[in-house]
């Protein structure tokens, strides 16, 4: 039965070992599988298949260096100091400047793991060498990479067979032609890795094009696979290497508006990929804050949403640290209180103009209005995305702009979806684990909101508070006196 071969299958494959010779029978087992109108047995052939391609990877040169012939400067390796220091920089993109020579570019010491250097530096650094064997007329290395042994040699047939798929017409084969892509594609871009320069000049002019016209095809269908087809492109890869990638990504969002919805969105999630590399971009991320604080109140909704998700995450790593200190990724409180300015300022002229003016039988719409109410609620939206992106979501300019949150409670009041996310918001604050000097400061901010004319406001304080003191029962006691009052 089928469930029998997929238990039998699944078990060769599991004593699928480098050290142990594969029989040719066992080989030809799973290349006849791949066809099998079982789809779990083709599953695991396809798995099994990946793994006889790993088992015959040839291995890896390493070169053993200390930090001070790399930096060639004598460096303190002893001590530990977390987040960005002066002999980190160097394995981040922040003034990377990309070998112009092969032998420049195969003696760089490229660190694929994201937590090379954050913490420390080990006394010998062991790292790869940036070259791999390629198959000539007298050497055929038993790898079957087709990318990593071949070069660009297939790149132009695949190339043409690429702008086939995503360019299928046929409704029903669009989706599949376009994962199809999605996957060669990821495969071109891991298997360029150890290319030389020359080469990946050549690759990216011609993939560049491809992919713009990609973005110009993109569907509702469709994004995931080519946001996949990034992430696992890049994934466990050092962004000097990949600069080229990251430079694409970047310059999608720096394209003129093309008036279609949908595509700007989809430019906006595939940036997103760019978390792959953790902390070692923070120029890219510092780039992109600045471009995306700018749009906070585009008149289109699906962009701003995309946008608030981009922002959160480019505050990601503003973290605080035992004896280190993260200072080149956007600053979070001078992020936070900047939008406190904008939105102190969108409440006035909302609440000075109406949004809406009815003369006769013509309703028109006020654009400063609707501009303030669309800022309004990308920072509702942003303000939640921030505690569920980044690692430390609570600081100082978070419970600075608390009041405006609890003020704004009156002007969403007749739409129940902006005041359903507003609660929301307001009880991510409430929830969080708040330490003294933040209790002690956000309960100014709470006595400040009660004291308030409006009601809505000091309605929301009150709500707020009780799930605050819930959840922060034992650091909230010694401010039971005060909380009492403003409840009661």
């Amino acid at each position: 039965t089928w469930r029998q071969q997929e238990t039998t299958m699944s078990l060769m494959w599991l004593f699928l070992q480098k050290r142990v010779p594969i029989p040719l029978p066992c080989i030809q087992t799973f290349v006849d599988f791949l066809v099998y109108d079982n789809v779990e047995l083709r599953k695991i052939a396809e798995e099994g298949i990946a793994a006889f391609c790993r088992i015959q990877k040839p291995p890896r040169i390493y070169v053993e260096k200390t930090l001070d012939e790399i930096l060639q400067r004598p460096v303190n390796v002893d001590q530990c100091h977390p987040g960005d220091r002066d002999d980190n920089l160097w394995i981040t993109i922040n003034d990377y400047k990309p070998p112009k020579t092969q032998k420049e570019w195969e003696e760089t010491c490229f660190l694929d793991k994201s937590f090379h250097g954050y913490y420390k530096w080990p006394k010998i650094i062991r790292y790869p060498m940036n070259k791999r064997e390629r198959y000539t007329k007298e050497h055929m290395s038993e790898n079957v990479g087709l990318f990593r042994n071949y070069g660009p040699a297939l790149v132009d047939n695949f190339i043409e067979t690429l702008y086939v798929l995503i360019h299928e017409k046929t409704k029903e084969k669009q989706e599949g032609s376009h994962r199809v892509a999605a996957e060669i594609v990821a495969g071109m871009i891991r298997g360029s890795k150890y290319w030389t320069i020359e080469m990946l000049d050549e690759f990216w002019k011609k993939l560049t094009t491809f992919l713009n016209e990609v973005c110009l095809n993109l569907g509702p269908e469709t994004l995931s696979y080519w946001a996949s087809c990034f992430k696992l492109g890049l994934e466990d890869e050092d962004p000097r290497r990949m600069y080229r990638p990251i430079e694409y990504l970047r310059s999608l969002i720096n394209t003129h508006a093309t008036g279609n919805t949908f595509l700007e969105t989809s430019r906006w999630y595939l940036l997103q990929t760019i978390t792959n590399f953790e902390w070692r971009v923070p120029s890219i991320w510092c780039s992109i804050n600045e471009q995306a604080k700018e749009l906070l109140d585009h008149p289109y909704k699906a962009i701003r949403e995309r946008i608030t998700i981009v922002l959160s995450l480019s505050l990601t790593f503003d973290v605080t640290l035992p004896n280190g200190q993260s200072t080149r990724h956007p600053d979070v409180n001078q992020f936070i209180d900047m939008i406190r300015v904008r939105l102190q300022q969108a409440i006035e002229v909302y609440e000075k103009t109406p949004l809406a003016n009815v003369s006769g039988q013509v309703v028109e719409i006020d654009p400063e209005a609707r501009k303030a109410l669309n800022f309004i609620e990308t920072v509702i939206q942003l303000h939640t995305h921030l505690f569920s992106k980044c690692l430390q979501p609570i600081k100082n300019a978070i419970i600075r702009i608390f009041p405006y949150l609890c003020e704004i409670e009156s002007i969403v009041a007749n739409d129940d979806f902006i005041r359903k996310n507003l609660t929301i918001t307001r009880m991510c604050v409430a929830m969080t684990y708040l330490h003294k000097h933040f209790m002690e400061e956000l309960i100014e901010q709470l006595e400040q909101v009660c004291s308030s004319p409006k009601w809505h406001a000091r309605r929301a304080a009150i709500e707020f508070i009780q799930n605050m003191i819930f959840c922060n029962l034992f650091n909230a006691r010694p401010y039971a006196q005060r909380l009492r009052q403003l409840v009661f």
